[in-house]
């Protein structure tokens, strides 16, 4: 038996890895402070536990909206006490799988980093594995693995064992933990082949080790991490970047990842909210100056390079049009916010007016969009964002000029009623017309608006941001009404997150 597996047996296995003085309290888990821009602490904390975790179930998966996302990370992540009757390590569970879910592990690693090993339950040991796998840091579960090794009975817990032993100084021990795993088949061979290829690294190992991919018929959390760690290809029959949303979020944030796999999937992670704009040029500005690849593979970063600095106005549109056509969705006008805000509003450009507030605002850049204010035409899709994003206006929108914006969508038309409607910037009588005119309804009650309209009348910000990330699940817009939309953004608007109300509210006319 190894030292380890005898420890267990006398149970002499240290209960902490920690001295007393430097243990963290089960409050207040989190990333961010309200004083660093999360939520108050205290936002869940008197709200029925059966609720919150409801609402945590319901907002698991990818989010339609990428400022929806961006806030529902916030929640999340912020320094929050647990709601009274639930365990805290299970509430930070909770939140953990849920950023795992929405492709946010890098931050759901950061969370499950404020618990001490001791106080991991299997739940929330699940989700931090997870979000260790995902990252790239397969080392990182090594504190709890190693200070709770019985807290799970399964192949991976057991190989993690063994890696960890590796890398503790114990190469031998940990190449006989993982040889028992493959002689017991508690994990596939594949799976077990990678961990000693991980652990030999460590040292001294004493064989090679083959990774053979036939017969694999999936790609794992454990076979992407291990594979990406170790910088082992993987068959392209495996894997195709831009094509599996979920590997691709975790792609992007693994440096170890091949750079244009990387770009690949960034535009899935940017139109998700995962990837920032700035995120993005540093990307294409590291392929741009790599000399690893040909001009064919470098030829998105050169058009990047001319949306900013080509000496010409045309030119530089021209690069940013050639890349939204290339890249089709939303995650190119992400990459090119920046460049849109370089440029100076003209009436020669009021005809890519729209495309150019769009990209803008995907990024908050809502005062250098307001400055084609004079440029847009009533009715125009640069107007209505506008309208929108704008942080305050002195009189409504009139009522004939939503209905004329149906010209250009009625889909967006009966979005752009439901934002202004939710900013208090359409008169009830001038909503109810509208709507009427287009043939919806944002009077509908049910069970979730009746919760997050409770929770905004008592100003609670937390909840109301948590709610609303539920009302904002799914895969597209298409799943998203207008009924909802006024629901959330009033919501927003009501406890103080109005700046976040108006992003929303823009980027469902900009992609409804």
């Amino acid at each position: 038996m190894d030292p380890d597996e005898i420890d267990q047996v006398l149970g002499l296995t240290p209960k902490f890895d920690i001295p007393p003085g430097a243990r963290r309290s089960m409050e207040k888990v989190g990333v961010m402070s309200s004083e660093e821009g999360g939520f108050h602490s205290r936002s869940l904390a008197g709200q029925p536990a059966q609720l919150v975790n409801a609402a945590l179930t319901a907002a698991k998966g990818p989010m339609l909206s990428r400022w929806g996302h961006i806030l529902l990370r916030r929640v999340l992540a912020s320094r929050l006490d647990a709601p009274e009757g639930m365990d805290p390590a299970t509430f930070a569970a909770m939140r953990a799988a849920a950023l795992n879910s929405m492709g946010e592990e890098t931050v759901a690693r950061a969370l499950v980093q404020d618990v001490d090993g001791s106080n991991y339950n299997l739940a929330l040991a699940d989700a931090a594995m997870d979000s260790y796998l995902a990252t790239g840091d397969i080392l990182g579960m090594c504190p709890v693995a190693r200070l709770q090794p019985l807290l799970r009975e399964d192949g991976e817990w057991e190989m993690m064992q063994g890696l960890c032993l590796a890398y503790d100084g114990q190469v031998r021990s940990g190449e006989r933990r993982l040889q028992k795993v493959l002689g017991t088949q508690m994990a596939p061979t594949i799976d077990v082949r990678l961990a000693q290829r991980f652990a030999g690294a460590a040292g001294e190992g004493r064989r090679a080790v083959n990774i053979e991919w036939d017969g694999v018929e999936d790609l794992n959390a454990w076979r992407f991490g291990l594979a990406r760690a170790l910088g082992a290809d993987i068959p392209e029959s495996l894997r195709s970047p831009g094509q599996q949303p979920d590997l691709d979020l975790a792609e992007v944030q693994i440096p170890a990842s091949p750079l244009l796999d990387r770009i690949k999937a960034a535009n899935v992670a940017a139109a998700r909210g995962t990837l920032s704009s700035a995120a993005m040029v540093d990307l294409y500005s590291l392929l741009f100056a790599s000399d690893l690849y040909d001009a064919g593979a470098k030829a998105p970063a050169r058009q990047l390079r001319a949306a900013y600095a080509a000496a010409d106005v045309a030119q530089r549109i021209a690069a940013m049009r050639n890349l939204w056509t290339a890249n089709p969705g939303y995650g190119a006008k992400v990459l090119t916010a920046y460049a849109a805000a370089r440029i100076e509003p003209s009436d020669a450009l009021a005809d890519d007016a729209g495309d150019l507030i769009a990209s803008m605002l995907t990024a908050g850049l809502d005062r250098n969009a307001l400055r084609w204010g004079q440029v847009v035409d009533e009715g125009s899709l640069g107007w209505a964002l506008l309208v929108l994003a704008q942080p305050s206006r002195e009189s409504d929108v009139s009522a004939s000029a939503v209905q004329d914006f149906a010209d250009v969508s009625e889909r967006k038309a009966e979005f752009l009623l439901a934002g202004l409607a939710g900013l208090g910037r359409l008169s009830n009588d001038d909503a109810s017309d509208v709507a009427g005119t287009l043939g919806t309804s944002l009077n509908r009650t049910g069970a979730w608006r009746s919760k997050i309209e409770r929770a905004a009348a008592t100003g609670n910000a937390g909840l109301v941001a948590l709610l609303a990330g539920v009302g904002m699940r799914g895969e597209s817009w298409a799943a998203m009404t207008p009924r909802q939309l006024f629901t959330i953004v009033r919501a927003l608007d009501q406890v103080g997150l109005s700046a976040e109300a108006r992003m929303i509210a823009a980027e469902a006319v900009a992609r409804g």
